[in-house]
């Protein structure tokens, strides 16, 4: 297993940063001014604790001596970082006036000297401006749901309103408020709620967002500053405060029962960021990344209860709860766009497991023009390691490698005649765990290249001879595809090994490490949060970075996601995407003949085939949808755009029993679909071996 790496460059860092500490801020303990007394039933101005000076400081030191650009904090960063900050706070426009706005502008330039003199005062002043505009606004939520709602009128809301004008009145912003409120009533009126529940829903859901807000305290506060300042060097650089910090652990370790999901709060709501592999909604296939919770309840009779404008930390004790309970969620697809409704899924909570989480094999068969093929998957949902076991000497311990290269030989023994590696939504993990799988589909040789922050280029290569599988591959990846997949998928293609097939992927081709500030820094009476930054770039064996251009597959399928909107070439602040020099390798075959035939192969059956055109036919809809600028507040259209799309959703699944022989549905039957069933990604990608194999034998007869 090659280690080197990693090991030298953690040690050179781990170096570097004994080095600061044995010089960095020689003072005595700072003041502590704990906030006593604060209530959480009215809200008051929020101060910065003394502290704050110290560990702002001890964090712009680091960045700036270690993070992989060494950060030149000057202008054009606190500029990005004014336009941050306020995003995090009113990203959709609705708090803030312009003249507002207008006020706040004369600092634009001043966030460095602010940063550097350990100033984080204006921070404050900005949030409790901010703290104030939202109070005026709930106040006026009540003169709105007094006043009730009138459907019939052809009003309509501005939404995607992050590039709009800030409201220049009081009446605009009143106006504003009006259509927000109206279009909220408006879902729950076609979701079947009556005027009475539609107010009393309003009400709770406006009363959270007062007792969220009177809930923060200096330390939230700060933590929404440091983000700012940290997500506009790079997107991966984040300061985690003492509180987030054990949040962090928490769901590192994976140690609590739930669902198994990251979650983070949107303009008010609860997205899903990422499902854990191996935990009940990565096993239930239910809930993706992008989707909106809208309630939640206990039990499978219990009532929901709306958590939009709830804290992020609420929403998630309030999901987490004892292994085998049940918990229902009403969410909101992403895939459905701005006339998604709401949903009810049930899951059952438990705890991820690493053993849910490891690589596991099946068999498709597959018909290619008349000929049977058997086709083994291998899905590996992240690069896992039991590192401590290793160190141990461990025979039993779990690896990635030790387990594919065990389905790999299962699968050869049951005369496979190709195999797909699935890396669908694997976010990355164990980097030599990505290098070794490699290993078990190439004789040996370089899979990656790392740079640090003095230009310093260590190459990461399978030294393993052993070729465990040397047949017909495939890789399956899609934009959730990110990091350590990254770097297997990208050595795959470098090599001609096999044909990458699905979407761009992730494009996350940065090197973290997390420092505890505690450990740095000489001030022994407060806690401190964390910080992880950016010390080094991943690249692939030509020499391109996999960072922002992430790997481009040799066979697109067609996506819901558009590079520029999500991925890290979405970032205003990623890292740029560039090229060192490529390392010595020896390409594994030649497929430049075979992959232009395989992708008119597979066009030609996705253009034929009835759910790739349903699936072209959403993802137009979808994106129709995204572009648009306002949404009607007209019941009577909302309700018939509902009505064509639930009679689309039925005509459809009709069509595919009469294709299969089934008894039809009647009006109001929703029969859950197999997952299985549903897979056309993977069908097709199956397929797609099959027909390498068949290009491969003719060109083989050819020569």
């Amino acid at each position: 297993m090659n280690k080197t790496i990693l090991n030298i460059m953690k040690a050179s860092f781990v170096a570097a940063i004994i080095l600061l500490a044995a010089n960095f801020f020689l003072v005595g303990p700072a003041n502590n001014n704990s906030e006593q007394g604060e209530s959480t039933d009215t809200l008051k101005v929020i101060e910065p604790q003394n502290y704050f000076t110290l560990e702002n400081q001890l964090i712009t030191t680091l960045l700036s001596r270690y993070h992989y650009t060494h950060v030149n904090l000057d202008d054009s960063l606190s500029s990005m970082l004014f336009t941050k900050y306020l995003e995090n706070l009113d990203n959709n426009r609705v708090y803030f006036y312009a003249s507002d706005i207008a006020q706040l502008e004369k600092e634009r330039y001043s966030f460095d000297d602010y940063l550097l003199a350990g100033n984080i005062q204006p921070f404050f002043d900005i949030y409790n401006l901010y703290e104030e505009r939202m109070m005026e606004r709930m106040d006026y939520v009540d003169t709105i749901l007094v006043n009730g709602f009138d459907f019939t009128k052809n009003d309509s809301l501005e939404i995607n309103r992050d590039n709009s004008n800030w409201a220049n009145s009081t009446q605009a912003m009143d106006r504003l408020w009006t259509e927000r409120i109206k279009n909220d009533a408006l879902n729950l009126s076609l979701s079947g709620k009556t005027e009475d529940e539609i107010v009393s829903n309003l009400k709770k859901r406006y009363d959270n967002y007062i007792h969220a807000l009177s809930q923060y305290n200096s330390e939230d506060v700060f933590q929404l500053a440091m983000d700012s300042y940290t997500t506009s060097i790079d997107p991966h650089t984040d300061y985690f405060s003492p509180v987030t910090s054990e949040n962090f652990k928490i769901d590192m370790s994976l140690s609590l029962e739930g669902i198994g999901a990251r979650l983070m709060n949107e303009d008010g709501y609860t997205k899903v960021v990422e499902i854990i592999p191996g935990g009940p909604a990565f096993k239930s296939k239910k809930l993706n990344a992008d989707d909106r919770i809208i309630a939640v309840a206990q039990g499978i009779d219990g009532e929901f209860v709306d958590v939009v404008g709830w804290r992020i930390t609420d929403v998630v004790q309030l999901i987490r709860g004892p292994k085998e309970s049940t918990v229902r969620l009403q969410i909101l697809r992403a895939t459905n766009g701005l006339l998604a409704k709401p949903v009810e899924i049930s899951l059952v909570r438990d705890k991820v497991k690493l053993e849910e989480q490891a690589a596991k094999s099946k068999i498709l068969e597959i018909n290619n023009n008349g000929i049977p093929y058997q086709i083994g998957v291998i899905t590996i949902p992240k690069f896992y390691t039991d590192f401590e076991g290793t160190q141990n000497g461990d025979a039993d311990s779990k690896s990635t490698v030790t387990d594919v290269k065990r389905l790999l030989e299962e699968l050869k023994q049951k005369n496979v005649d190709g195999v797909v590696i699935d890396l669908r939504n694997n976010g990355g993990g164990a980097l030599s765990e990505a290098i070794d799988v490699t290993g078990l589909f190439i004789d040996k040789g370089p899979v990656v290249q790392v740079k640090d922050a003095q230009g310093k280029v260590e190459v990461g290569a399978d030294l393993d001879p052993e070729l465990v599988y040397s047949g017909p591959l495939a890789v399956l990846v899609n934009r959730f595809s990110a990091s350590a997949s990254e770097i297997f998928a990208a050595a795959i293609q470098d090599y001609e090994r096999g044909v990458i097939v699905g979407e761009q992927t992730y494009g996350k081709g940065t090197v973290q490490n997390l420092i505890d500030l505690n450990k740095v820094s000489r001030n022994g009476s407060n806690k401190f949060g964390q910080l992880k930054l950016t010390i080094a770039k991943y690249y692939r064996i030509n020499g391109g970075s996999t960072q922002r251009l992430g790997v481009i597959p040799d066979i697109p399928f067609p996506s819901y996601t558009d590079p520029q909107e999500f991925g890290e070439s979405s970032q205003i602040s990623a890292l740029p995407w560039d090229k060192i020099n490529p390392t010595n390798y020896k390409l594994f075959s030649n497929l430049s003949e075979i992959i232009p035939r395989l992708l008119s192969s597979s066009e030609n059956r996705r253009n034929n085939d009835p759910e790739f055109q349903y699936l072209n036919e959403d993802i137009q809809d979808y994106k129709n949808s995204k572009n648009q600028k306002y949404l009607s507040l007209n019941e009577e259209v909302r309700k018939q755009k509902k009505d064509e799309q639930d009679e689309k959703e039925f005509q459809r699944e009709n069509e595919r029993r009469k294709r299969k022989g089934l008894k039809l549905l009647e009006k109001g039957e929703t029969p859950e679909k197999s997952d299985e069933e549903n897979d056309i990604f993977l069908t097709e990608t199956a397929t797609i071996v099959t027909d390498m194999i068949n290009i491969s034998s003719e060109l083989t007869k050819v020569r």
